[in-house]
């Protein structure tokens, strides 16, 4: 016979046991399943809209890293925001082929398509947020490392110009959410950039 406490325990199991599905989520698979795929599927079908940034670049001509700090917003499939608020605001806004760039009472227009590493760079961010492995290979051979909870896209660029300055974007998450990219430039110069999502409002 089963004793009321077998049962109390058996409950007891099967709620913790649910309530890791409910928090890892089904696309978020297991270690068997995982793949760029499964990754891309699973950051498709979330795509969040708003985030803060926390940015920091290492020069080789400073000692220290120059910082900044803003937010982020990112409208499927293409649309893309970076508002930095310190040291000083400026904006950078992404639509298609076009940026536009604000700080103070500089104004500038750029077809991105006449920068290609400009052009491979946001795509690395827009194809991540996006869950888009087409637009992350058309600038970059794609590796994978980790696990479903702490994942890494690691990105070569393919374009030869981009080759020259860029030498490889490093994009870590967990689960659904991406967490921080990473640019490492070919003079050794490097970003790297942390991202908080922002609840929906």
């Amino acid at each position: 016979m089963i004793s009321s406490t077998h049962i109390r325990r058996a409950v007891n199991a099967a709620a913790k046991l649910a309530l890791c599905i409910a928090l890892v989520g089904p696309a978020v698979a297991s270690a068997a399943e995982w793949n760029i795929d499964v990754l891309m599927k699973s950051l498709a079908e979330s795509r969040p809209q708003r985030a803060t940034f926390v940015e920091k670049k290492y020069l080789a001509q400073l000692d220290r890293p120059v910082e900044s700090s803003g937010e982020l917003r990112y409208t499927a499939p293409n649309h893309l925001e970076k508002r930095t608020l310190k040291p000083r605001p400026e904006n950078l806004i992404v639509d298609g082929d076009v940026a536009s760039y604000e700080r103070g009472s500089l104004r500038r227009v750029i077809q991105l398509s006449e920068i290609p590493e400009m052009a491979g760079l946001i795509d690395s961010i827009r194809g991540t947020l996006a869950g888009d492995r087409r637009m992350l290979e058309r600038s970059f051979r794609i590796g994978l490392e980790g696990k479903p909870e702490r994942w890494f896209l690691q990105l070569k660029p393919l374009d030869i110009a981009m080759g020259r300055n860029v030498h490889a974007v490093r994009i870590a998450g967990a689960g659904r959410e991406v967490r921080s990219v990473e640019v490492t430039m070919t003079d050794g110069d490097r970003s790297v950039m942390t991202i908080e999502p922002l609840a929906a409002p």
